[in-house]
């Protein structure tokens, strides 16, 4: 491959600026050129990954829990995330193709890449030692699920609805990636995301505080409205394709489906989850 340097200067073969002898521009004066100083770096530091797009980069800037590198920005990102958000991070700008050159083919970044380490992994007993809220506490259970868009997606929602946390077993989740981040929109940063070794263990620990565990599933016994209970809820969403494993079905007192049209044969599960939300917030 050949080696593109996006730290050269972007602006060079600009028309430049009319001496003084030359007389006034009778155009729009021409903006002073922003220099790239952006650094040859296809690669993060070790450990970390390139977060793009500006709810993802804003919110990972405001989270005090992240680990953060250099931001590679444009001058209009620099001027929407402000000095102060930017203040802890090394700056560079560039303009968006040296963006484009180290993130994956047709990352959507807005203008805006940042260099960070992913969050660690937060303790479910600490999350639920927080003093109760007026709204019943919900906990979103992801088994097994492995698009990132779809758990970005439901990341978003799950902000939109005051969840409380949101569990993934380790190994069977996407990673923190920059994908993941993007399609969260920044809620990665916001929502408690917790994984875990074992999903249904997780299951047994939020009975013990209290929990009502409910599995959503297509061949649920009741609405969702039938099967919840009037406290804290623990909402269990199975995998795209092979849905809730037996032994994690098992841990819940009771299943619940959302009613569809006989033409369609399921929902998107990041879909179904928002519908879940919103139903058992309204």
């Amino acid at each position: 491959m050949r080696n593109r340097n996006p730290g050269q200067d972007f602006n060079k073969n600009r028309r430049p600026a009319p001496t003084p002898y030359q007389g006034k521009s009778r155009g729009k004066p021409e903006k002073k050129p922003v220099p790239s100083t952006a650094e040859p770096m296809e690669r993060p530091s070790g450990g970390a990954q390139w977060l793009y797009g500006l709810h993802a980069v804003k919110a990972a800037l405001a989270n005090p829990r992240r680990k953060l590198g250099r931001a590679l920005l444009t001058p209009r990102a620099i001027e929407i995330l402000g000095s102060r958000l930017l203040a802890p991070v090394r700056v560079q700008t560039a303009d968006p193709q040296a963006i484009d050159r180290i993130l994956p083919p047709g990352a959507v970044h807005q203008g805006a890449a940042l260099e960070a380490w992913p969050l660690k992994s937060r303790d479910l007993d600490d999350i639920l030692a927080d003093p109760r809220t007026e709204q019943r506490r919900v906990v979103l259970v992801l088994d097994q699920l492995s698009d990132p868009q779809n758990v970005g997606a439901i990341l978003r929602t799950a902000a939109a609805f005051n969840v409380t946390a949101v569990i993934v077993q380790d190994r069977h989740a996407p990673p923190q990636s920059g994908a993941l981040a993007k399609a969260a929109s920044g809620a990665l940063d916001l929502i408690p995301y917790i994984e875990v070794v074992n999903i249904a263990r997780a299951l047994d620990d939020l009975s013990k505080h209290g929990f009502w565990r409910v599995a959503l599933t297509g061949e649920g016994d009741s609405t969702l409205m039938e099967a919840v209970s009037t406290g804290d809820i623990a909402l269990v969403l199975g995998s795209e394709g092979a849905g809730i494993r037996r032994l994690v079905r098992e841990r819940c007192e009771a299943s619940a489906s959302i009613p569809i049209s006989a033409h369609v044969e399921s929902l998107n599960v990041s879909n179904a989850a928002a519908i879940a939300l919103y139903e058992l917030r309204r």
